[in-house]
């Protein structure tokens, strides 16, 4: 049997991780918490007891979805002896999001130790990932990027290839930027309409019946309708995918003024201590600006007095 590798359960890996499973992918997984692995192993998949186990049982193919580029190096051995026997012979896919300088030197040392590297972000958040629907962006060496796609099938409804290294990452740059402006906008087109007193499920179904609606707003606005600030993309890691893109401009030379004010409200919601909760939890910084701007009495709703 031809054991697929896969290491980070989180929010996101988890999900796609038992799509791979219950569609018979031959899986042997690791994370740092071991309870996230429980329901892998329920779906038939194989728990290794480090990193280093999902290696020497994987086959070929080793899925990553980490955190950041620390917990990367961590899983690889990267900068230890441990890195080249572990990686040589393998297949190692990135679906997470790091800096695209990170990406390439990455590859540099991968190919370097004997093993084939593929950059595999996604688009999408935790229902997605739950529905198998995510949007998967490949780069890499063309027999290495073929060979993976088709593993992607249960975790993705399309794959697109973004030619070499980093242009997955820069895609999923792009990407992200559209959605961080997008939603920072919806959440504060419903704080406008709260503040002013009008009806927020209204306002809803204003958006969803005309052109501006999307898969994201008919996601979001219910959120922000009920307050739910339930994880789906945590704002700590859409500030983490701010500043990766705020960097990746400013090496460019590239203005990004819509991006730089989303950067200090997510910046600002975090510092409040809303990290953990979605992304509309933006809603608190620009609560928090408005209380903090407005005159006592300025836009709150009317009473039955006033009328």
């Amino acid at each position: 049997m031809a054991y697929v590798g896969f290491v980070g359960l989180g929010v996101m890996g988890q999900p796609m991780a038992l799509n791979l499973a219950r569609a018979g992918t031959p899986l042997v997984v690791w994370n740092r918490t071991p309870t996230r692995c429980e329901p892998l192993y329920a779906a038939g998949a194989k728990v290794a007891g480090s990193p280093a186990e999902v290696f020497d049982r994987a086959d070929d193919v080793v899925f990553l979805m980490l955190a950041d580029e620390t917990a990367m190096d961590s899983v690889l051995g990267r900068g230890t002896p441990d890195f080249a026997a572990r990686v040589a012979g393998h297949t190692v896919v990135h679906m997470g999001t790091t800096s695209a300088e990170y990406s390439g030197s990455l590859q540099d040392d991968i190919r370097s130790a004997g093993g084939r590297y593929v950059e595999a972000p996604v688009s999408g958040s935790r229902l997605p990932a739950e529905q198998g629907q995510l949007v998967g962006m490949l780069a890499g060496d063309t027999d290495a990027v073929e060979a993976v796609r088709p593993l992607l099938a249960p975790v993705c409804q399309e794959t697109f290839g973004c030619g070499a290294v980093p242009g997955a990452l820069l895609m999923k740059f792009s990407v992200n930027l559209f959605l961080i402006t997008l939603v920072t906008g919806l959440t504060e087109a419903f704080h406008f309409a709260d503040r002013h007193g009008l009806d927020q499920n209204l306002l809803r179904n204003v958006l969803d019946a005309g052109p501006m609606a999307s898969a994201v707003s008919r996601v979001k606005a219910p959120k922000l309708v009920s307050r739910d600030f339930a994880v789906q993309a945590a704002a700590a890691d859409v500030l983490k995918n701010n500043q990766l893109i705020a960097e990746a401009a400013r090496k460019a030379g590239l203005a990004s003024p819509l991006l730089d004010i989303c950067h200090a409200l997510y910046d600002e919601t975090v510092a409040r201590g809303h990290g953990g909760e979605d992304m509309v939890a933006v809603l608190h910084a620009l609560d928090a600006r408005t209380e903090a701007a407005a005159p006592p009495g300025a836009l709150t709703p009317p009473t039955e007095d006033d009328t």
